[in-house]
């Protein structure tokens, strides 16, 4: 089922400049927030549980990829901080994501990465030596995902539809890569707007910088959520 609130990457380098932001919002708006490896290495587990109490839902974006013992025992620790969607590195391998499910439990959506969405075709060949095109290793992560029983993927829009097609209609594709139009890609390669994104399958949209840069960052979320649910029906 598609989240209709943008998910916003909360990457701030301190605690205090998290919580200014989030101080922006009504305390009655439930916000969807991205905890990154910059906050959550800064300040730890206590922004997961700060996050929590203010009733906002909390995507923990660590990326775990290690040998399938180590992502199982830290999946364990990560259940019980109450996140509600976290995620692994499909290169790891269907062991791994298996061991994390079995880690987590139910407690949670679990997706995994397939390719970086600053990761351009030429950089994966190049730097990776996966000699098949970008869409056919993101598609092939996609399929390993399902395998391993995760309930979805992060990838750039673009890839949503087919990675639906590989898999089924249900799993769950959350899509960073997001600009409204205006915006500069930054350091990101496959980029879509909230309503292509829309269109084209994604369950859920990461928004950063176009909102915690903005110059009034609530108008520019809700600028972003209206355009991402205008055609819901």
């Amino acid at each position: 089922m598609r989240e209709s609130r943008p998910v916003i990457a909360l990457d701030f380098p301190s605690f205090e400049e998290a919580k200014e932001f989030l101080a922006l919002f009504p305390a009655e708006e439930k916000l969807y927030v991205k905890v990154g490896m910059e906050i959550y290495y800064a300040v730890g587990p206590e922004v997961v549980r700060y996050l929590k109490s203010l009733g906002h839902s909390v995507f923990l974006d660590l990326k775990l990829h290690d040998i399938p013992n180590t992502v199982k025992s830290t999946m364990k620790i990560l259940s019980n901080l109450g996140v509600d969607m976290t995620n692994v590195q499909a290169a790891g391998g269907v062991e791994m994501m298996q061991a994390a499910r079995e880690g987590l439990g139910d407690k949670g959506i679990l997706i995994a990465v397939t390719q970086l969405t600053s990761t351009s075709e030429e950089q994966m060949q190049e730097c990776q030596n996966i000699q098949t095109s970008l869409q056919e290793s993101v598609i092939h992560y996609a399929q390993k995902t399902a395998e391993a029983g995760l309930d979805g993927v992060v990838c750039s829009a673009q890839e949503a539809k087919l990675i639906k097609q590989a898999t089924h209609e249900d799993f769950i594709c959350l899509t960073p890569g997001i600009r409204p139009r205006g915006t500069e890609a930054g350091d990101q390669k496959r980029v879509v707007t909230p309503g292509q994104a829309y269109q084209i399958g994604s369950d859920y949209i990461v928004v950063g910088r176009p909102i915690t840069q903005a110059a009034d960052p609530v108008a520019a979320y809700h600028a972003i959520k209206e355009e991402w649910t205008q055609d819901w029906v």
